[in-house]
């Protein structure tokens, strides 16, 4: 009871587009039992297509493919799985009505090579597409089940769950489809996810290094993105009520360890859990952002109702803007230099009084790949959180060999966590 994804397309291969239908793939199978042991990426060749079709079957019961499936020369899923099979290609008349359908109701026109959507291996069945013009293809090669779909995301998850995940599911739980074509019961595999920040991934792998040794019924293991440490915990039990207690009582032991460096869970971001504090406490919050150029005021703006906490951002890169728009005396200015935690004391403090926010949050530094010196280095950030009792401001230094997005992302994601751990208190 395995499963291997195919991704294909020399975009993805060559590096040109990142591949996330695989990632996504994987987790919507582990939820049902299966797992994905192994993702493939083959450039747009038909005999490599095939060649990796015909492997792939033989080292899994299910394969699903994606990517292949467009009216041009270059999408060759269909008679790759065709070679792949043995037999030719012909036209389902059902599906090329349905393509032609998709094109009717978006009001596009209609272009001959979009027929060649409809054209499918012999002894394979059609999977309707209701969000784009590619129907997908379900086959049986060998001993294993083959699902191909669009590449395209949407498509591809919206087919997935309407037609796809049903069928697989009700494999698994009924152990064939009346052709002897079954996957098994594989039970639920589930992972879940605390976000953490404010400390390095070794420094959080000692804490809780007894819950990742190996042999445990819940496996544990960190990643580290951007300063964001995330600690996964994945368990397989007969059904997600029992894989979720597992997972649960070891997610509780290392909240208790972590303590404060736990931000949230899963799908939470800063962003997301900074504004629900600020909203539960009926507070708001204004930015004054040099260096991060307004990825602050972007970040929080991402979070829906954000109306509800975020009254105004202020990009004030130049020095004079710093004056004009924030009221930070030129003198200060002129005597520590805008990257300060003078200037940036004065930024958090013009804007809160300015907006009108119960805080303010500033950000002045140097994010490179210039600019920098011996006594300010590329990556130096000064951040300032200013409410009623005052203004804290602290000097943060991202590493002058970080690249310049990530050094801006490093300073949003501190301020925040600045805030967020303010609010705690």
């Amino acid at each position: 009871m395995r499963a291997e994804l195919i991704s294909i397309g020399t975009e993805l291969a060559a590096g040109i587009t990142v591949d996330t239908n695989a990632a996504w793939l994987a987790g919507r199978l582990a939820e049902v039992g299966i797992p994905a042991v192994r993702h493939v990426t083959v450039a747009d060749d038909r005999a490599e297509v095939a060649a990796e079709l015909r492997r792939a079957a033989g080292g899994a019961e299910l394969v699903v493919v994606t990517g292949g499936l467009g009216p041009t020369e270059d999408d060759l899923t269909r008679p790759a799985l065709a070679d792949a099979l043995g037999v030719g290609l012909r036209t389902s008349s059902t599906a090329l009505e349905q393509v032609r359908a998709y094109f009717l109701r978006a009001g596009r026109k209609w272009h001959e090579s979009n027929a060649r959507q409809a054209e499918f291996p012999e002894g394979t069945t059609p999977i309707e597409n209701r969000w784009g013009t590619a129907p997908g293809i379900r086959a049986v090669v060998g001993a294993s089940i083959v699902y191909c779909l669009p590449g395209v995301p949407r498509e591809m998850a919206e087919m997935f769950a309407a037609a796809v995940l049903p069928e697989i599911e009700r494999r698994v739980v009924g152990g064939g489809d009346g052709g002897g074509h079954g996957l098994g019961s594989g039970g639920v595999i589930l992972t879940r996810t605390l976000r953490c920040f404010g400390a390095g991934e070794s420094n959080i792998g000692e804490q809780i290094a007894d819950l990742m040794q190996p042999g445990r019924a819940v496996s544990v293991g960190t990643t580290a993105q951007e300063g964001m440490i995330g600690v996964r915990f994945t368990a397989r039990a007969a059904s997600r009520a029992e894989a979720d207690a597992l997972i649960e009582a070891d997610m509780n032991e290392a909240r208790r360890r972590l303590g404060v460096l736990v931000f949230g869970a899963d799908d939470q971001t800063l962003e997301s859990v900074v504004g629900a504090l600020l909203v539960d406490r009926g507070l708001t919050l204004s930015t004054a952002e040099s260096c991060t150029g307004g990825l602050l005021a972007k970040r929080l703006t991402d979070v829906p109702g954000s109306s509800a906490f975020f009254v105004r951002g202020a990009v004030t890169y130049s020095n004079a803007s710093k004056t004009e728009v924030l009221g930070v005396d030129a003198g200060l200015i002129e005597e520590h230099g805008a990257v300060s935690a003078e200037v940036a004391e004065a930024m958090a403090v013009g804007c809160r009084e300015q907006a009108g926010t119960d805080f303010a949050l500033s950000t002045t530094g140097i994010a490179g790949p210039s600019g920098g010196s011996a006594e300010k280095p590329v990556g130096l950030v000064y951040i300032a959180l200013a409410d009623s009792a005052g203004c804290r401001v602290r000097r943060f230094t991202f590493g002058e060999y970080l690249p310049r997005p990530s050094i801006r992302d490093r300073a949003c994601s501190t301020a925040l966590n600045l805030l967020r751990t303010r609010l705690r208190d």
